[in-house]
């Protein structure tokens, strides 16, 4: 017979693959009650629930609509979750700055990556979009991430990850990170081409090429 513990996380799988945002808050708070370390609530359950929304998404069984959708019922479990996590002394993955260059608004894709972050256990620091050269450089001063990740929708914008990747450089932070690039019309050879680590062309592949640094 399976455990109440074993239980309670299939459901928080289920709930994130089924996009069940209404139950997934009381879902985390009964493993809370059952006494499972955070980190499992998330690691064992939501994370285990995203990694099959994203094979489905890559397998055209699920759209943007639904990865979307699952992002957001992932957010509102990490957001029950956080005080509970913050008092837990599990290890980080690493930390990430993320953010939408300069001149571009598009945050669908960005915040779909952040919640798969999240459930990877990093450390994210979203600086939102429209984000110039100088606030990037600014925040990996501050936060001293091993990760940037710089998201673009639009052709007219990708020019401003090659002028992040200049800042970094003249403010002698490139060697500290990583960087991989997101977004649909970029490609391995852009990201070489400006001196970036990878590019990503949806979240998906973004966790992927990110987990194989580890």
């Amino acid at each position: 017979m399976m455990s109440g513990n074993k239980m309670i996380l299939n459901k928080l799988r289920e709930a994130i693959v089924e996009l069940d945002i209404d139950s997934i808050v009381g879902l985390c708070e009964s493993a809370i009650d059952l006494g499972i370390p955070p980190y499992d609530i998330v690691i064992n359950g939501m994370a285990k629930g995203m990694e099959i929304v994203g094979q489905k998404y890559e397998d055209g069984e699920y759209y943007l609509a639904e990865l979307i959708m699952a992002g957001e019922t992932m957010k509102e479990g990490m957001t029950f979750l956080e005080p509970h996590l913050a008092e837990s002394d599990m290890e980080k993955a690493g930390t990430c700055i993320v953010g939408t260059v300069k001149g571009d608004l598009h945050d669908i894709g960005k915040n779909v990556f952040v919640s798969l972050l999240r459930a990877q256990n990093y450390e994210v620091i979203d600086l939102g979009v429209d984000i110039s050269p100088e606030q990037f450089v600014e925040a990996v001063k501050e936060h001293k991430p091993n990760l940037v990740a710089m998201s673009a929708l639009l052709t007219t914008t990708m020019v401003e990850m090659e002028n992040v990747v200049t800042h970094l450089k003249e403010a002698g932070l490139r060697e500290d990170v990583k960087i991989i690039i997101g977004g649909a019309p970029l490609s391995q050879k852009y990201a070489s081409d400006i001196g970036a680590d990878a590019a990503a062309s949806d979240a998906v592949e973004g966790i992927r090429i990110i987990n194989s640094w580890r």
